[in-house]
């Protein structure tokens, strides 16, 4: 059974490059400037557009993330993380399931799964997925409809459930990185708390300072 070649770089400031963002920001440029800082890995996601844009703004930023040596994940979309070459994809809930996702993108992608209670992060792990998302942990504003904040306590209750890395996903911010990472987080994923930063470029650099470089090439 292979195994994804980017497995080692599954830990750390995961950024969430979404498309509501873009009227404010260049998120080429973004992805730029926070690989300079040190986040390694990115995802997009694309809500609203056509799957034309999808497509192009995908491969516009897949571009950015393969000259910075970055891991580039797509949301939702296997065909377009694969029509654009990304590292894997990410699927919600209600997303295309996960045993047939694996079919599509082959076993050297990254699939990566949102998950909300602990029922959902067994499935995602007996299922195959590389990493879990888990929460929101925290109040959020990203998402107009979501699940009930799980807080640390939650993250801890199913830190034992899997051996997979596991991003603490939802109003994560920076006064609470030390804490999320205390109870078992392999990483954060993050969005507001970088893009509606008052500097972002120093925000990033905060984040990135609670995580160890990664040990290992990302691209094998």
């Amino acid at each position: 059974m292979c195994q994804p070649a980017s497995r080692s770089s599954l830990s750390g400031v995961y950024l969430l490059l979404d498309e509501q963002w873009a009227p404010r920001w260049n998120l080429s440029s973004v992805l730029e400037l926070a690989a300079g800082c040190g986040i390694r890995l990115f995802q997009y996601r694309n809500k609203i557009g056509s799957p034309r844009e999808v497509f192009a703004k995908a491969r516009e930023l897949r571009n950015v993330a393969a000259r910075t040596d970055a891991v580039f994940i797509v949301n939702d979309r296997c065909d377009v993380a694969l029509a654009v070459e990304a590292d894997g994809v990410h699927l919600g809930q209600d997303d295309l399931d996960l045993e047939l996702a694996r079919r599509i993108m082959g076993c050297r992608k990254i699939i990566g799964v949102s998950t909300h209670r602990p029922e959902e992060v067994t499935q995602a792990t007996r299922g195959g997925a590389d990493y879990i998302g888990y929460g929101p942990l925290f109040p959020t504003t990203t998402k107009a409809a979501h699940e009930a904040p799980v807080g640390c306590a939650g993250l801890r209750e199913i830190r034992s459930l899997t051996p997979l890395p596991v991003f603490a996903i939802g109003g994560v911010t920076l006064d609470c990185v030390e804490a999320v990472v205390a109870s078992g987080a392999n990483g954060v994923a993050v969005a507001s708390a970088v893009l509606d930063a008052s500097s972002i470029e120093e925000t990033m650099r905060d984040f990135v300072s609670y995580f160890p470089a990664p040990s290992s090439p990302l691209h094998e």
